[in-house]
């Protein structure tokens, strides 16, 4: 394969990296002497623009390339999950384009891009080696973007947690990696489902298992790898939060099923009983660790006072429900786990931005900041009640179907025996306590008077264009839980 043959493959990553120059560039050598609203406007515009190129590119003129070397896949499955991810960059950037937390509008931005770089390289990685390098791409300027306001020391701490949590993760996920390759002298994520469906497992190879799932438990943030979670949230830029808790959690997950499916799925582990008995140690395994999700990050949802507390405790609960969608280990699965991952991505998102307008109001993201938030910003109120009722699966908005497709992936599992049916029953529980701790964020917008009379009430109105921004978001959650094959189609076409 020539040069030019490779550059069209990566034709939308390198998009977007010349994106993310251009940005750099143009305020460098032209903006400087601007206001920073200025600034972040033209440097969020340009961003979209590389952005919604990137996307006609891979809508207009498709390419498919199954195997490069058997590490790089294109193929219209993957090119669905880069245009939804790239969807999810283009809010994370429309909710941020007002934020005063840095003034460095185009370093923030230019990381932003760059670590979408690295989601798109993961989305199409076949291959161990690739999806540690694109793994690292993603979370190097995710650990900065946390810690982007430097004149918080929240921001410091949700960095420093995030970081030393990644680094640890990073380590294990890359010593389990090589003992995979030492067992199987493999790498490629075929290569190895061969490998093991042929011949015995040895010893050696749950130890490796056991490694990579302690290292992606942590970018999927499952108990008992999510401590990081709520701190990040909290502390972090709730744009740089918005962004963490929704393309890196679609990349990731994505990857990550593709893993069972393709190297430990229990259904191809079939050419000896001790394959079987690994595909099926790693489904109850994940099991296990769908269930603690659920459970834990629901309970300690509802004793949050902080609303992006709450929202970390949250995804932790939803990487739980994510999690069926992996366990059902077929390609249907697939598009259940990319509908669910982005619609969740989408609301968390318009949720993050709605929470940066109540703190430049009130000062912090608690009960007191909330009160008469229907009255000073009823555009935003309303699209925050879209965002929280989508979160906690009301139809008709797209966290329903998103829960109703992950559900009936799960119990369809072992051909409809009923070996999820346990999990998924948890499912419907925990979604049910979700009800109340998203209800109570909605009771302090609407109906909660200030706690006392003392107490110091934030006023003023946020800007309408945020309001609109906001709302143009929550009209996209609406539209993909009205309208869900509007991606669930394209996605089942593309297995």
């Amino acid at each position: 394969m020539s040069y030019l043959e490779l550059l069209r493959l990566a034709a939308p990553e390198t998009g977007i990296v010349l994106t993310a120059l251009v940005v750099l560039t143009v305020d460098l050598t032209s903006m400087r002497g601007l206001g920073l609203r200025m600034r972040f406007l033209v440097g969020g515009l340009l961003t979209l623009a590389g952005c919604a190129a990137a996307v006609a590119w891979m809508l207009v003129l498709p390419v498919q390339a199954p195997a490069l070397a058997g590490m790089f896949v294109v193929n219209p499955l993957t090119q669905i999950v880069k245009v939804c991810l790239l969807g999810l960059v283009m809010a994370a950037v429309l909710v941020s384009l007002e934020a005063g937390f840095t003034r460095h509008p185009a370093e923030f931005l230019a990381l932003l891009l760059f670590s979408s770089v690295g989601m798109m390289v993961l989305v199409s990685a076949a291959d161990l080696l690739l999806i540690f390098v694109a793994l690292e791409l993603v979370s190097l300027p995710l650990y900065v973007l946390a810690g982007f306001d430097k004149e918080s020391r929240r921001a410091a701490e949700a960095a420093l947690k995030y970081f030393l949590f990644g680094a640890t993760a990073a380590a294990f996920l890359l010593f389990g990696m090589s003992l995979v390759y030492g067992v199987t002298g493999a790498t490629g994520l075929t290569a190895i489902g061969g490998v093991l469906g042929g011949q015995g497992v040895e010893p050696l190879l749950m130890v490796a298992v056991g490694m990579l799932t302690v290292g992606f438990g942590f970018k999927l943030a499952v108990v008992p790898f999510h401590l990081w979670v709520p701190d990040t949230y909290q502390g972090a830029p709730p744009a740089s939060a918005a962004f963490i808790a929704s393309g890196s959690k679609l990349a990731c997950f994505f990857i990550f099923a593709k893993i069972m499916l393709l190297a430990f799925g229990a259904e191809r582990l079939t050419g000896s009983a001790d394959a079987r008995a690994l595909g099926g140690g790693w489904v109850s395994l994940l099991a296990l660790l769908a269930a603690l999700s659920m459970v834990l990050g629901n309970l300690a949802a509802l004793v949050q006072s902080s609303v992006k507390r709450l929202l970390g405790c949250s995804a932790v609960a939803h990487a739980g429900y994510l999690l069926l969608g992996v366990l059902a280990h077929d390609e249907s699965a697939l598009a259940a786990v990319v509908y669910y991952a982005t619609t969740y991505g989408l609301a968390t998102i318009g949720a993050f931005g709605v929470v940066d307008l109540v703190e430049k109001q009130a000062g912090n993201d608690r009960r007191q900041g909330w009160v008469g938030f229907s009255r000073r910003a009823p555009l935003a109120a309303l699209a925050m009640m879209i965002f929280l009722f989508s979160l906690a699966g009301i139809p008709p908005l797209a966290g329903f179907f998103g829960k109703f497709y992950l559900f009936a992936a799960a119990l369809k599992t072992g051909g409809g025996s009923g070996e999820l049916l346990w999990l998924v029953v948890l499912a419907v529980l925990m979604s049910v306590v979700s009800f109340y701790y998203y209800l109570k964020v909605l009771k302090w917008i609407y109906l909660a008077p200030p706690v006392d009379d003392s107490a110091p009430v934030a006023s003023g109105q946020p800007s309408r264009m945020a309001q609109c921004v906001l709302l143009v978001i929550a009209l996209a959650v609406i539209a993909l839980g009205c309208f869900p094959n509007l991606l669930v189609g394209p996605l089942h076409a593309a297995r």
